[in-house]
């Protein structure tokens, strides 16, 4: 009897300290979502527990009082929570770690199209992350890339304002844009995409200059940007609205939407973004300098396993912008003095398919990309017939075979691209009407020679429509790594770009009182390169600190390349650039890198590039003036600088700058007091940005508020000379994109 009375009191005892024990639950997670196996422990205390494959854990019979949880995790910095525990009670909590300073564990995949780490990457691989796009308060694609080195987009349109990317000095038409690893952002989308693209919906871009791997096609002469968008991620939930006024006359609202979700089998995200801008006149005459533009981005992207072995990716997005610059905005475009009016409907998507074959260690990799684009416009002056249609459509289909050896990585692929343009305006009898198809075959192999010593070395063969002979291109690599942290790294490659039209060749300017158009010459052959580059690599990182600096070389040799000179007028008076072969030319310089980041209390990063571009011969522009040997539109130094200080975990103080060098800027005659055809002498320019934000954590940290402002462009460095009134030269443009601009704005983040 007494031993039942007895066990009945032991577990009315054991049943009162289960009801009233203390708990403390939570979820940990980082950039990228939840992260497994995190240590939870009390402070001076054995109790403790690791986090679940989903970042969840539970701590019970915490003991009541002031008590500090600590939560650490290999690769993280160790983060401490204070609790306050009372009797019986419940506390939930919300930890985000930040990773220690071991950037060079980044997985990157650009340079040979295999996932690799960054620092074991043969071929010298950049990331521009969305956290440095969003501390430069850069709104798109066109505005982030400035800082990076070796890169610079400008603006070539006063009217439409549409961008071109120059890596290592050679123009747009010369680098291999793409997205998701696929090369569909081509002819048109070039024009308007780099602006097009809120940097809302890109996860990272990773850049690779000069000619150093054979796998995305032989137009990447001067380097390779691959676009990668939002990746699913934790359950979490943000939205964002930016407010800026431009000069303090003209509005500029940028938003944003994105939901994550992740499931047994993978994950997906849906991305929104949007802008509406009001057109901004700079030089009061009545037609604008930056055009009124109003877009809407829609997209997805989702990761599925299939089986264990066999994933499906698809991501898909739509593009819709109205822009117009000129004057009198609002009127109908044939009712106005002078307009550029651009209707955008822009398609991307595609489809990868993964297979892993662990008995043979190798996979493969199937793929089917296209875009679309539509686009009404306008392009007249003084209520010309001049309304037009374009219809540009890519597709892109290839296989790739990794096979993996102890020290060889080998892959094979072929891949298809075909990109068809017809664009045309019936009241100028302007017509491009262009298909280019291009069917190559690649392979290459990565191979480590010794411990310290990798060398990529791979050939391409094309078939292009545009020329007879198969084009067999190959390209080298090699990286030597002394000390750890320490790599010398070179290559060389050779490319060639068909005699075809290439984005800023659709593009239809103002001048002379008239309309600028290119036509390509009857007789125009391939154009063939040669590119060298020699770069030294250094980084100390440690738990606290990581510093580092890059130093770089580059040579390219253009054979046969692509000029512009003045042809002879079309029936109409209107101005003709002939694009034809000129004599051989050259771009040579240096860029140098450095960084540093002191326990993300301070970061700072700079780069700056030095170099000269030129013909062998003179270039004869202008039929006015003498020819001229030296690129045009191209600066010999330029560079960017960004700093950020964070005095507390939820303070941010952000520096920035972009600084442009002198350059050669044509300019032709027909404007107000310009009679005659000029070549013009830029001034330099420093483009300094502010941006303070501060984040303010709600519901334990579950949700995330981040309120900012700043101003853009500080010093209102911006050119004061440009044409004025209707027959203005609109493609006499440089410097900053846009005038002194002051912003508001917040964003807020929920994982769910």
């Amino acid at each position: 009897m007494w031993q039942s009375i007895l066990l009945v009191l032991y577990l009315l005892v054991s049943f009162s300290g289960y009801a009233q024990q203390n708990t403390v639950s939570g979820l940990v997670i980082d950039e990228n979502g939840p992260i497994g196996w995190v240590s939870v422990g009390l402070t001076n205390s054995p109790s403790g527990t690791i986090t679940d494959e989903n970042g969840k854990f539970t701590l019970a019979n915490i003991p009541k009082g002031d008590l500090e949880i600590t939560f650490s995790h290999v690769g993280y910095q160790q983060q401490s929570k204070r609790v306050t525990m009372h009797e019986d009670e419940e506390v939930n909590l919300h930890v985000s770690l930040k990773p220690t300073l071991r950037e060079l564990d980044e997985m990157v995949v650009t340079g040979t199209r295999t996932e690799k780490q960054k620092a074991l990457s043969v071929v010298q691989v950049q990331t521009l992350d969305s956290k440095t796009m969003e501390n430069t308060q850069s709104q798109n694609l066109s505005e982030g890339l400035n800082f990076q080195p070796g890169l610079r987009v400008e603006v070539n349109c006063q009217t439409c304002n549409y961008t071109q990317l120059r890596i290592n000095g050679l123009g747009g038409a010369y680098s291999q844009l793409l997205i998701n690893n696929r090369p569909v952002f081509n002819s048109l989308m070039g024009l308007y995409g780099l602006e097009q693209i809120s940097t809302d919906m890109i996860e990272k871009v990773e850049i690779v200059k000069g000619g150093g791997s054979a796998l995305y096609g032989t137009n990447a002469i001067g380097g390779t940007v691959n676009i990668i968008t939002n990746e699913p991620k934790a359950n979490q939930i943000s939205f964002g609205l930016t407010g800026s006024l431009i000069n303090s006359t003209a509005p500029d609202v940028n938003y944003y939407a994105n939901i994550s979700k992740k499931i047994k089998s993978g994950g997906f995200t849906l991305f929104a973004s949007g802008r509406n801008r009001f057109v901004y006149d700079h030089n009061g005459d009545g037609f604008s300098e930056i055009p009124k533009a109003k877009n809407l981005t829609l997209g997805f992207k989702t990761n599925l396993k299939i089986k264990k072995n066999q994933k499906i990716n698809i991501d898909f997005f739509n593009i819709r912008e109205y822009r117009r610059g000129g004057n009198k905005i609002n009127d109908p475009a044939h009712l106005t003095d002078q307009a550029e009016e651009r209707d955008h409907n822009i398609f991307v998507g595609g489809i990868d398919y993964a297979l892993t074959l662990p008995n043979i260690s190798s996979n493969v990799k199937a793929y089917l990309a296209g875009q679309y684009t539509y686009r009404a416009h306008y392009t007249g002056i003084d209520g010309t017939d001049a309304y037009g249609t374009t219809d540009n459509h890519s597709i892109n289909a290839g296989v790739q075979w990794n096979y993996y050896l102890p020290s060889v990585t080998l892959t094979f692929g072929l891949d298809h691209l075909t990109d068809e343009v017809y664009d045309r305006i019936p009241g100028y009898n302007y017509v491009t009407d262009q298909i280019a198809s291009q069917t190559g075959l690649y392979t290459q192999a990565d191979i480590s020679i010794l411990d310290n010593l990798n060398l990529l070395a791979g050939i391409r063969i094309d078939q292009h429509n545009y020329i007879e002979q198969l084009m067999a291109n190959p390209r080298i690599s090699l990286m030597y790594t002394p000390i750890p942290n320490l790599q010398f790294r070179g290559s060389y490659g050779t490319g060639f770009r068909a005699p075809q039209a290439f984005d800023a060749d659709l593009h239809i300017a103002f001048a002379g009182g008239g309309i600028s158009y290119i036509q390509l010459d009857d007789d125009l052959e391939e154009e063939r390169s040669q590119s060298w580059s020699a770069s030294i690599n250094y980084d100390n990182p440690t738990e606290n600190y990581i510093y580092g600096i890059t130093l770089e070389g580059f040579h390219t040799l253009l054979n046969n390349p692509f000029i512009l000179e003045q042809g002879e007028d079309d029936d109409q008076g209107n101005y003709i650039m002939e694009k034809k072969n000129g004599s051989n030319s050259r771009v040579y310089g240096l860029t140098l890198e450095a960084r540093l980041n002191y326990k993300y209390l301070i970061e700072f990063d700079m780069g700056i590039t030095l170099q000269r571009s030129f013909y062998d011969e003179m270039v004869y522009w202008s039929s006015e003036i003498a020819g001229e040997q030296d690129y045009l539109r191209t600066p010999d130094r330029y560079g960017f600088f960004t700093f950020q200080v964070n005095p507390t975990n939820h303070l941010h103080i952000n520096f920035s700058g972009i600084v442009t060098g002198p350059m050669k800027v044509p300019h032709l005659g027909g404007a107000p007091g310009i009679d005659g055809d000029r070549l013009e002498i830029s001034s330099t320019f420093w483009n300094n940005s502010i941006k303070l934000s501060q984040d303010i954590f709600i519901n334990k940290g579950k949700q995330e508020l981040e309120v900012s402002a700043g101003i853009q462009n500080i010093f209102n460095a911006y050119q004061n000379d440009f044409d004025t009134g209707r027959y203005r030269d609109s493609n006499y443009v440089y410097g900053p994109p846009k005038p002194r601009t002051i912003f508001l704005g917040i964003k807020f983040n929920s994982i769910y």
